[in-house]
């Protein structure tokens, strides 16, 4: 059985249906490639998929360790090529937690986003570029 269904709506649009939850996802081409920008395009929910498996990895492998990432967050910038063919040159990935965590907790959380299973999916001539920054969120 499918696990996502995906309409051409037209205009540069899809929508995206998530089989099993009934969950819809837009998307619409970018306004530098012809799209209004009006949903996530395809190439940012690349970005999407990085960040979020980076963060659902951290809670799943360390739910019985008593390491508590609530609140945490992650910004994405996505950098496309400037020459053809077009493509996703770089992620730019900076992540924030809400706590202070000990220098072994860091490591552990640096290791398991190195080796999510998006992260390890992607090319491996994306750039990925990956700021823990280790700042507290206020």
């Amino acid at each position: 059985m499918a696990t996502i269904e995906t309409t051409y709506l037209g205009d540069f649009r899809t929508e995206n249906i998530h089989v099993q939850s009934g969950t819809k996802i837009l998307t619409d081409a970018p306004t530098d490639n012809h799209g209004k920008g009006q949903a996530f395009s395809p190439t940012d929910l690349l970005g999407v998929a990085l960040g979020t498996c980076m963060l659902t990895t951290i809670a799943l492998k360390t739910r019985n360790d008593g390491l508590n990432i609530d609140g945490a967050k992650c910004s994405v910038t996505k950098i496309m090529t400037s020459t053809p063919p077009r493509k996703v040159a770089e992620l730019q990935i900076k992540l924030k937690f809400p706590q202070q965590y000990t220098e072994a907790q860091q490591k552990l959380i640096e290791d398991i986003c190195l080796t999510c299973p998006v992260y390890l999916s992607l090319h491996p001539d994306l750039v990925k570029t990956v700021d823990f920054g280790w700042e507290v969120l206020a």
